[in-house]
């Protein structure tokens, strides 16, 4: 099995998230991760997929979720050949003490403050897989109360958007 990034332009109609989810619930696929949002044509959204699955068992769902009337295009996204990040926000005990290293690994990693309390600073970190466990890790030791993380969000490098290739003018 291997991790695939499944980027889906949807049209934004009620319930197409649900019968999307369902297609991989029905196959057993457990979804890592699952963002929506809109893009930048009116009534256009991209569903953003990370499954970890066989390659032939992930081919059978493509052509299921390309079956949907409102699904208009399908791209799995390498990872050589997209950007791909993730938003997480973590609250961390900060205490007199420790304030000043979790403010040292924040700026290190180009993370940001977003709330301060007395014992526990709220921080913001957008990345890749790799430097978000990165963070984590150097955050541990000083207790992590709360993670709040987004799907991952990915789109194709270069010029071309997956929308130019479906609406060429």
């Amino acid at each position: 099995m291997s991790r695939h990034v499944l980027s889906l332009l949807v049209e934004d109609k009620p319930g197409l998230l649900t019968r999307v989810a369902g297609l991989f619930a029905r196959r057993s696929f457990n979804i890592e991760s699952l963002a929506v949002g809109p893009t930048e044509m009116q009534g256009l959204s991209r569903i953003t997929v990370v499954v970890d699955q066989d390659e032939v068992l992930l081919e059978q769902v493509t052509k299921q979720l390309n079956k949907l009337v409102n699904v208009i295009k399908i791209v799995e996204l390498e990872s050589a050949t997209s950007v791909q990040r993730e938003h997480v926000l973590i609250k961390v005990r900060a205490d007199n003490q420790s304030r000043s290293h979790v403010l040292e690994a924040v700026t290190l990693f180009r993370a940001r403050v977003v709330d301060v309390v007395p014992d526990a600073l709220t921080i913001e970190v957008t990345g890749d897989r790799g430097k978000i466990d990165a963070f984590l890790k150097v955050l541990e030791p000083y207790g992590i109360k709360e993670i709040a993380q987004s799907g991952l969000i990915a789109m194709g490098r270069g010029s071309k958007s997956i929308t130019e290739r479906v609406f060429k003018n």
